[in-house]
């Protein structure tokens, strides 16, 4: 998204556990990599116990406040079905939803990405499959993504998130 002197606003929306506090962790990391001021927000509620979990990534130019206003988002990726009516009121007419539609077939679960062979993506590294996915609309240069990954997650998991990341990338067909 090009919006020279405007602000881009982004929700992560999920269960606890399913890293929405980690992707927006790396989404400002790449921002702020390539020159943007950001500013981030997040409400981990019961997130201990699988309770929902939401991060407001907001950056551009000059950023004043780190809370995406409702109805103002630009993007929401929402990292579980059950939380896509709970969060649709951020989004703004126009925006676009990321959910794990992308990923999951119908009748799919989580513990099935495991399973499957064919691709990189498994439970615990869908988020970054998605944030892949966000990056195709982003001007976020691609050069800043794989260090802010690298930087946010252990070494042990560099290459296959590295490689989930780019699966995300590929799913944006226009």
């Amino acid at each position: 998204m090009s919006k020279a002197n405007q602000v881009t606003n982004v929700v992560i929306a999920g269960l606890g556990g399913q890293g929405a506090i980690r992707i927006s962790d790396i989404l400002s990391d790449a921002a702020f990599r390539v020159g943007y001021d950001i500013k981030k927000s997040e409400i981990h509620g019961m997130s201990q116990r699988g309770g929902s979990v939401s991060s407001d990534v907001r950056f551009g130019p000059k950023v004043y406040s780190p809370m995406v206003p409702p109805g103002e988002a630009d993007f929401l990726i929402v990292l579980h079905p059950t939380q896509v009516d709970n969060n649709l009121h951020h989004l703004r007419k126009g925006g676009v939803l990321i959910t794990t539609d992308l990923i999951l077939k119908e009748g799919q679960d989580f513990k099935d990405l495991d399973a499957d062979t064919s691709n990189p993506l498994t439970e615990r590294n869908c988020n970054v499959c998605l944030l892949g996915f966000l990056s195709t609309y982003l001007d976020i240069d691609e050069s800043a993504w794989l260090p802010a990954i690298y930087d946010n997650l252990p070494k042990k998991v560099h290459e296959q998130n590295a490689a989930v990341f780019e699966y995300g990338r590929n799913l944006r067909k226009d």
